[in-house]
């Protein structure tokens, strides 16, 4: 039995790839972290609009294109690899997700839709379930909401927030909200956008009126977490095709740096060190879709372990690229900053660990 992309996935994948070559080039992300291009994010944003990832895991009725996790994952990649400075999962997996878990039938009617023609753009902030810092918890009662939210992402241009306290009660915010406060955050990944949410009265929807239930609410974490995963290996992937090319093109003592055996094996211990992760992240993709009873332990497996492989990765590929790995010449950097904010993302590696002994009983 073959297992992986499809030919439609693949033709999918590589679409959003030749986009992001011809519009997301180097020089426009290091001119828009040097904060020259402000419109470049919204531009990129449009396109992939363009090429359907606002629908992608919506079901037709909604107008969506109802496809699986895998595709998600597969785009995920893809995103990583360009560094796009894009929103995609929180606003297109996480969001749409957790509203067709558990939404009403209006809420579904509204929102889904909304973000198929894409009218509403979420961002998610779901810091207070997986770990709040001291200060910053959030209280719902008589349908408003109070306290605060960090590390929201996907927040450039939100028109909504999804958010929930630490029993797991998602809920929705209105971008426009009275009592609403949206603070920028500046962290050393300059293609992600986050924010803080400072709540004060502020009226909200409820996700799931009738009761909370967590399990719901950890699905969506980790997916998300599966989703993170997959950029990763998109942003580790180039690291090492960059890194191959270099030492096909610098030279030392007459020599180009790629004849040397050091310089060999560490391209080779990278390869061999990422291959058996795209088959991980392929067999959690497929878990969410067909063998939901693994699919928390695999997304966490998948999360922990790419996490781990792709910093090590990361760090390897900046060494071979010796001095210029440094310098913002080659912007090798982007990539790396990318990996790192992602380890981090919706729990580290030892947090991420922890539950997956917790779901098997250890």
């Amino acid at each position: 039995m073959y297992f992986g992309l499809s030919e439609e996935q693949e033709f999918f994948q590589e679409t959003i790839n030749k986009f992001l070559e011809d519009e997301s080039t180097i020089d426009e992300i290091k001119s828009f972290a040097k904060g020259d291009n402000p419109e470049f994010p919204e531009k990129i944003h449009t396109g992939l609009l363009d090429l359907g990832i606002n629908g992608l895991i919506i079901p037709e009725e909604y107008g969506g294109l109802g496809e699986d996790f895998l595709s998600a994952a597969a785009v995920s990649e893809s995103l990583g690899a360009g560094v796009a400075a894009s929103p995609f999962i929180g606003s297109y997996v996480m969001a749409p997700y957790a509203i067709m878990k558990t939404g009403s039938d209006k809420q579904k009617d509204k929102y889904l839709n909304g973000i198929s023609d894409g009218s509403i753009k979420f961002g998610i902030g779901l810091t207070e379930f997986v770990a709040s810092r001291e200060g910053a918890h959030i209280k719902v009662e008589s349908g408003k909401a109070n306290g605060k939210a960090l590390f929201v992402f996907d927040s450039n241009n939100a028109t909504h927030f999804i958010l929930s306290d630490s029993t797991g009660q998602l809920f929705i915010i209105d971008a426009k909200a009275k009592g609403l406060e949206i603070i920028g955050l500046t962290t050393v990944d300059k293609t992600s956008s986050f924010v803080e949410l400072v709540i004060k009265d502020v009226e909200i929807d409820i996700l799931g009126q009738e009761s909370i239930d967590q399990n719901h609410t950890q699905e969506i974490v980790d997916l998300g977490r599966l989703m993170i995963a997959a950029d990763s290996l998109g942003a580790a992937q180039v690291m090492i095709n960059k890194s191959v090319s270099y030492s096909k093109e610098r030279k030392q003592f007459g020599r180009v740096i790629g004849s040397f055996q050091a310089v060999k094996h560490m391209c080779a211990e990278m390869t061999a060190n990422i291959e058996p992760c795209y088959s991980l992240i392929w067999y959690a993709a497929h878990c969410i879709n067909n063998i939901p009873d693994e699919s928390s332990l695999m997304s966490l497996h998948s999360k922990a372990h790419v996490s781990e492989v792709a910093s090590s990765i990361a760090k390897t590929a900046t060494e071979v690229h010796g001095g210029m790995g440094f310098t913002d010449d080659l912007g090798l950097h982007y990539w790396f900053k990318r990996i790192g904010m992602n380890r981090q993302l919706l729990g580290g590696v030892d947090t991420v660990r922890e539950e997956a002994a917790n779901v098997q009983d250890f």
